[in-house]
This record gives structure tokens, C-alpha cells and sequence, in this order.
């Protein structure tokens, strides 16, 4: 009988990570995960993507499993196309919140992703989108953005950079929300307590799959609870350098399949 692999879980943050800069998946990847799978390993994406926006990549990805998504909020399988799991931003905490970071810096500029499997996100004036390729709707005012229950808030300042507008949010906000940056131009404000690392532990215990047999990958500082849970975390080359530093590895780029480069070694042909 075959032993079983030494990692049986492997976790993939998408953008900058498995994802290249167009949205797609290399063939190289692909094909890796592919090799993992045949060694009886786990595939799960866990994104601060919401669930309705990684439907259409998990249906190109082939996947029908689970998918842990808006940084954890959400636990969605794509088999059922349900959500087994989320957890709201209520609107209260969320509008002091951005109070208070306001108070600290002038107006930021806000969009909201709303719960559910089928919720939108909805952006104010002046908000701009840091991932083109996403739908959005936007709206008239602030207001507007709590027409229904939300997962998260994603913020933006004129003028401060992301780890900037960060570090202020994390010093005021307290625990009215859980403040991550998950990529250029995306810091967010989600439920207290919830990170990808709470996410992905629901998941692997609904799989039977323990801590340390799980594999991840990333490239930014939310990603850091996810590899503080799992056994082993690889960091991207050009990973944010918060991550790089807890990381136990560093594979390539995700242009230059960082994450193939990886699994090859750990998941070797035949």
C-alpha cells in the first residue's frame, strides 16, 4: 500500500499567488495540483475574494469541493453552490469603525461585499476598484452600502499607502472589526476574530484533516494566520516582506509558477 503524502491538505491564496496577473491558472499549476490530487492530497483556495466572486474561477479550476472565502468569512462548496459557513460585519461596529480611522486620517473612500453566495459588492463614490476584472455596483452614498448584511469593508485613502492606512486602522479600530491588507489597494475591515486561518480550520475539520498535514501558500500579510495554522507556508518571491518573514519558504513568482515549483518537489512524478 502507498504511504499516504506528507501533506494532505494544500491551501492556495489566488491573487498574486496562484493566479498570474491575468486571472488565469498555468497550465504547469494546473498540472501540479493534478499530481498532488492523484497522491490523495486536498485542494483548497482560500481568498479574501467573496464566494460569488470565485464561483467562476473555482467552475474553470474544476473544483467541487470547499473554498474558504472573504477572508475566511465563508466557507462556500461548490458542489452544492451553498455556503456552509459565514460570519457578518454588522453594520454598527462597521460604521464606528470606519469612524474612527476617518477621525485619524480624512475621508477614506469605501466598498462592502454583502453576505451570501449570491452578494454583491457595492462601491461609494469615489471608490475605485483594485481588481478591474471584478463586477461592482456602485452607489449613490455611504449609505447605500448597508442595503443588505455585509462580510467585510474594503477601504481606500487618496493618499496613504496601504501599509500606512493599515497600521492606523489597526491602532483604533480595536475589536470592532479584524483589519487585514490583502493586496495593493485593498485593506479591509472584517468580523473580530474571523482571518483565513479560522476559515481554513473549519474547512480542513469538515475534510478530517489535521493542522499539520496542511501546505500553504501566499503572498500578503492576511495570509499570515493561515501559515501560523498549517504545518508548513511558502511565500511567494515577490510576497509582501511581513509574510516573508514568518514564512518557511519562498518558491518563485506566481508568474513564473511559484506554487508548481513547490508541489513538484513535495508530490515528485510517479
Amino acid at each position: 500500500m502507498a504511504a499516504p503524502p506528507a501533506y494532505a491538505l494544500i491551501a492556495t491564496d489566488l491573487d498574486g499567488t496562484l493566479l498570474r496577473g491575468d486571472d488565469t491558472v498555468s497550465d504547469r499549476s494546473l498540472a501540479a495540483l493534478r499530481r498532488a490530487a492523484r497522491a490523495g492530497a486536498r485542494h483548497l483556495v482560500v481568498t479574501g475574494r467573496p464566494a460569488p466572486r470565485v464561483r467562476p474561477l473555482l467552475e474553470r479550476l474544476g473544483c467541487t469541493g470547499l473554498a474558504v472565502c472573504g477572508q475566511g468569512a465563508q466557507v462556500y462548496d461548490a458542489a452544492a453552490g451553498r455556503l456552509l459557513w459565514s460570519v457578518r460585519l454588522d453594520r454598527e461596529p462597521a460604521e464606528t469603525a470606519l469612524g474612527k480611522i476617518e477621525a485619524e486620517v480624512g475621508q477614506v473612500y469605501a466598498a462592502v461585499d454583502q453576505d451570501g453566495a449570491d452578494g454583491l459588492t457595492l462601491i461609494e463614490p469615489g471608490y475605485r476598484m483594485p481588481h478591474p476584472t471584478l463586477p461592482a455596483v456602485r452607489v449613490g452614498r455611504r449609505d447605500d452600502l448597508w442595503r443588505r448584511p455585509i462580510s467585510k469593508v474594503l477601504l481606500r485613502h487618496p493618499t496613504l499607502c496601504d501599509d500606512e492606512l493599515a497600521a492606523v486602522a489597526r491602532s483604533v479600530v480595536g475589536s470592532l472589526a479584524t483589519v487585514t491588507m490583502s493586496g495593493p489597494g485593498t485593506v479591509e475591515l472584517q468580523p473580530c476574530g474571523v482571518t483565513k486561518a479560522t476559515g481554513l480550520a473549519l474547512a480542513a475539520d469538515h475534510l478530517g484533516v489535521a493542522a499539520g498535514r496542511a501546505l500553504a501558500f501566499g503572498d500578503m500579510p492576511n495570509d499570515i494566520p493561515m501559515f501560523d495554522w498549517a504545518a508548513h507556508g511558502v511565500a511567494m518571491a515577490d510576497a509582501h516582506p511581513e509574510l516573508k518573514a514568518v514564512a518557511d519558504e519562498v518558491t518563485t513568482t506566481n508568474e513564473d509558477d511559484g506554487v508548481a515549483v513547490v508541489l513538484e518537489r513535495l508530490f515528485p512524478a510517479g
